[in-house]
This record gives structure tokens, sequence and C-alpha cells, in this order.
């Protein structure tokens, strides 16, 4: 349950076998129509009744009789931490209904909660790294093997309220705030991990806009360089002021009318985005940006969610230079309104598209520190293995103790599927063996026929 959308997945992995990495697949996902479940704090039992239709296409999937004994979980992020920081009551409600709902079905529901940051963090790092195998394999010899630290993968994720970085770093992590221990297959990995409330995509855009805002000549009308030159909207102060993220100078009047003019000034863009955060350090500290320690980014990383679709609007997700990007995305965000044409986009995307890329990008570049040399070491992705990336998946296995904390001593049974290409490429090479040998034998028989 994130802070823009909620959406459902159903894993499947064999319970007969020995647990290991490659053996969780995802069956199906399902997005629930409608906003967040935090955008329902006036109206909590709305939260309840939006996940009916993806639970009920759940009941069509699980098999009957393995639906009481399916774990089912809710995890909740960003949005409902910014809702329990306003008004902790309405929190709780929401998770109620929430939970309410889900428990109707016949499945083993075990509770719904709001994660913290650093488990959103952490649980994306498990996430990547399961799928591609840097935390176990298994060898041809049938033997368990641990890759080296250096194929351990970092994890960057940008939601709508809140945005993680998790990587292993190369040093000792002098924050324990920002440090998480974790026994993954009899190894200990201690990683750097931390989540930035307020600075996912929706909510730094609407704190772009209360900043141009506060700093207008005129208090009714605002020029936004990151939106493009031509488009005109007209939003209330009390939509522009509605969050936690977002501090209005004074009271606002809720009736005020407020007039939005782009302007596409991709400079101006830039410059406005990185007025967000603060990037100064204290003394003999390393840090991201507002004063939270951060050790040098190390090793490939692999970014998922907002990160990956706002570069993935513009083709930059194919490993293109950092001089590439900076000349693609302010190309774009100096076109105006009337020279966009993408049918298939809805307004508000194609409107915000040059404002997500340019804070993406400082956010990696001023935000997380990555540069020239480090930034052809971000793979921007949606999908491991034909599973979403995201914590989801490492939140379930966390829960449901499929990875163990010691190595497994022997090796699993290979999947059906598995077995059948096994099977068929064995076929295979003993007919082509046993017409090999026909061959030869022929060739030898003509051969002594023509000396007699």
């Amino acid at each position: 349950a994130g802070s823009t959308h909620t959406a459902l997945y159903i894993y499947r992995w064999p319970t007969d076998k020995e647990n290991s990495t490659g053996i969780v697949s995802q069956v199906e996902s399902c997005t629930v129509s409608g906003p967040g479940i935090s955008s329902y704090a006036d109206n909590a039992t709305g939260a309840g009744a939006s996940l009916k239709h993806c639970l009920d296409k759940a009941m069509k999937i699980i098999p009957a009789e393995q639906q009481w004994e399916t774990p089912t979980y809710l995890g909740a992020t960003a949005g409902m931490r910014l809702l329990r920081e306003q008004n902790s009551t309405k929190a709780e409600q929401v998770l109620a209904e929430v939970a309410k709902a889900i428990g109707e079905y016949p499945v083993d529901f075990r509770g719904a909660r709001i994660l913290t940051g650093n488990e959103e963090g952490s649980f994306g790092w498990i996430t990547v790294n399961y799928l591609l195998e840097t935390l176990v394999k298994c060898s041809f010899t049938g033997k368990w093997i641990h890759p080296p630290a250096e194929d351990v993968v970092g994890a960057l994720d940008l939601g709508g309220a809140s945005t993680q970085i998790a990587f292993l770093p190369g040093t000792t992590i002098d924050d324990s705030s920002t440090r998480v221990v974790l026994r993954l297959y009899g190894t200990n990995y201690s990683i750097y991990t931390h989540s930035y409330l307020c600075y996912g995509q929706n909510q730094a855009l609407k704190m772009l806009m209360a900043s141009l805002h506060q700093g207008s000549p005129s208090p009714q009308q605002i020029s936004h360089p990151c939106y493009p030159k031509g488009y005109r909207e007209n939003i209330t102060t009390a939509d522009l002021y509605n969050s936690p993220c977002v501090r209005a100078p004074s009271t606002p009047s809720p009736a005020q009318v407020l007039t939005v003019m782009g302007t596409g000034d991709a400079a101006a863009c830039t410059t406005a985005i990185q007025k967000l955060f603060n990037f100064s350090c204290g003394a003999n500290r390393t840090c991201g940006f507002n004063g939270v320690y951060q050790p040098p980014v190390r090793g490939q990383f692999f970014a998922f969610s907002g990160l990956y679709h706002n570069f993935h609007f513009l083709n930059l997700t194919g490993g293109q230079s950092l001089t590439s990007v900076n000349a693609t995305i302010g190309q774009f965000c100096t076109s105006s309104w009337e020279k966009k044409e993408f049918p298939t986009m809805d307004r508000t995307h194609l409107r915000d598209a040059c404002a997500a890329s340019s804070y993406t990008l400082a956010l990696l570049l001023q935000g997380y520190k990555f540069n020239h040399m480090t930034w052809l070491n971000i793979h921007f992705v949606p999908q491991v293995a034909n599973v979403d990336m995201g914590w989801t998946l490492g939140y379930m296995l966390n829960l449901t103790n499929i990875i163990p904390s010691e190595t497994p001593q022997r090796v699993i049974v290979l999947q059906r599927s598995n077995w059948i290409a096994a099977t068929v490429l064995l076929a295979v090479m003993l007919i082509l063996i046993f017409c090999l040998l026909t061959v030869i034998c022929c060739q030898k028989n003509s051969s002594g026929y023509e000396s007699l």
C-alpha cells in the first residue's frame, strides 16, 4: 500500500523442496483502482472496499484447497507514515478497515502494518539481490557457494512520498540509525539504508510548487519553470498546502485560487529543484542531503519504481552517459506545451515529466552523490526475472522465513519445468550420439568392402 496506489502481488514457491534463490515466482499482480489507502483518511471504509476487486481476482488464481493456508500480508509505506504524523487515529482506522476487508476472505491473513523507512529500504535491497542470486547460488557440482561481496548490488527506490537508498558500503557505517544487519544464508550483511520522507516524487513536486508560490512576486500567480511554456492551470491554496511536507508561511485561505503558468526554462527548473535540498554536510562527515550521514556510494545499483519510469519515458534507461541524459532532459524541458505530442500519455504525467526527470537527476547526483564515473553503475529496471522490483518481495521473504539464516545443506530438486527441459535436452543429445555412431560404423563398413 504505497502513497499513490495499492497493488496486490501473488507469489508461489514449492513447499516440499529446500528453500533457495530463484525458487519464488511472481504469479500475478493487480493494481487497485483509485489512490493510495492514506487518501481515505476521511472515509476509512472506502480503503477496505477499494481492495475488493484485486482480492476477488486472487481467489480465482489461488487454488481453493490452498487458500486457507496462503499467508497474506498488507504492508503500508510513506503515505501512511505521513498520515500517522498528521492524525494517528485516522491512520489506525484505515489500517483496521483494510485488515477487516482482507479478513473476510478465506486466506491466512497475518496482519496489516506500516513499515519503517529503514525496513522499506532494506526489503528493496533483499528483493534485488535475491532475484540476481548475489547472496548464494548453486554451483554445477551441487554445492552452495557465496558470490563475492563485490557482486552484491545496491537498491534505489523512488515512491510518491519517500525515496530510499540501500547498499553495502566499503567502510564502517558510522551512524547506527542508518545501519541494518541481515543474516542471510550464513552470511552477515551490514548494509547502509536510509529513507527520506517527503522526498518521494509527488511530495517533492508539491514542495516545489509551494516554494515557487512563496517566491512569486504576485501572490495569485506562479511561474513554473518545469512546466511547458504555454501550459496554464488553476489550483487552490487548500490543495497546495494540504500535506505535512509542505509548510505554508501563514494560514492560507482555502478559497484562494492560484494561476500556474509554465515557462519551460530548463536551467531555472534545475535551480528551483535544487533549493528543495540542503546539500551541506557537517565537518569530517560524508552525507547524502539534509545532513543525513551517507558513506560514498559503492558498486552497482539497481534503480526502480519512479526512478525507472521517469527515465523510461525519455528513453534514458539504456545505459546512456550522463552528458546524454542531461542534454535529453534539457531539450525536453524547453519544448512548448503545443509541441508535446504523446497521445498515449495523460495530461498530468506529461505536464510533470520535465519536473520528474529533473528531480530524479538532482536526487541521484546532488542527493545521493553519484558522479560522471559512478553514473554508469546505475541500472534502471522495472523487473528482474519477471518479478516486479520493489520492497514487497523482500518483505514477504522475510515474514515467511523463505531465506534461511544459514546456508542450505542440500541442493533443491529442480522445478518441474526445469526437469522437462533437462529431459528433452538429454534425449536430443542421445539421439545425436546414436546418429554419429551409426555414421561412423557405416563409414568403416564401406571402407572394408572397398579393400576386399
